[in-house]
């Protein structure tokens, strides 16, 4: 199940679409070390400690983690579908190539995750603070961050398409080379883009952030701004 958010980015396309997960009765998990290539379906996992376990390829469906340790956890190709995530935490986490699909992440602490060439469809990501966050060649199609902190999120060579920015604090944003289609940044509290300000074409910002930006674009452009007296200046 999905919701449009409202409005669009440009105003006139389409908003993005939420997901709206609906658990099923869930199983609590027996407290096992995550397998590799794993099929977890219908389970809950509360405060497990997952920390340097390996879950490459592992299958998560309709199943909620909540306070969960994920500290170099690897999690290289696995898919996370309809299911919601919750105040986990951890450093180094490796979702590399992952899937995620009709997922909400609320409340996050993560330090410099892996999501390189991961596709993320119709996920929410609200709350908590992520940094370091490695999205390089990944695809976002209905996504949005939602009143959480990205520190220095690196988008390089990254597809995002109807991509929002909700109240959300954006710092040292890397955008090189990336390609956005209906991306509505209008909304986030605070936007800093460190590089690939020229890759803002397809998206949407305010005024004001225009007016921020402005430094940055003028470097982008090569133009030098001088507040110094003109020719002939005594």
């Amino acid at each position: 199940m999905v919701r449009k958010a409202a409005g669009g980015a440009s105003g006139r396309g389409q908003g993005a679409r939420r997901p709206e997960v609906r658990l099923p009765p869930l199983e609590p998990h027996d407290g096992s070390e995550l397998e590799p290539d794993g099929d977890y379906d219908g389970l809950e996992f509360r405060e497990a400690d997952f920390g340097g376990q390996d879950g490459g390829g592992a299958t998560f469906m309709d199943c909620a983690l909540t306070g969960c340790a994920l500290d170099e956890t690897r999690l290289h190709h696995a898919r996370l579908l309809d299911s919601v995530l919750t105040g986990i935490r951890g450093v180094g986490t490796d979702l590399a190539e992952s899937t995620w699909r009709d997922v909400e992440l609320v409340d996050a602490r993560l330090g410099g995750v892996q999501l390189h060439g991961a596709v993320l469809e119709r996920v929410l990501i609200r709350g908590g603070k992520i940094d370091y966050l490695n999205l390089r060649k990944a695809r976002l199609k209905d996504v949005v961050f939602e009143g959480c902190v990205l520190v220095e999120p690196d988008f390089g060579a990254a597809r995002l398409e109807r991509v929002e920015f909700v109240d959300c604090v954006l710092k040292g944003a890397d955008l090189t080379a990336a390609t956005l289609t209906d991306v509505d940044l209008r909304h986030a509290a605070e936007l800093d883009i460190a590089r690939g300000v020229d890759r803002l074409a397809g998206a949407v910002i305010s005024p004001s952030q225009l007016l921020d930006l402005a430094p940055v674009f003028a470097a982008a452009l090569g133009v030098r701004v001088d507040g110094g007296p003109g020719p002939g200046a005594s």
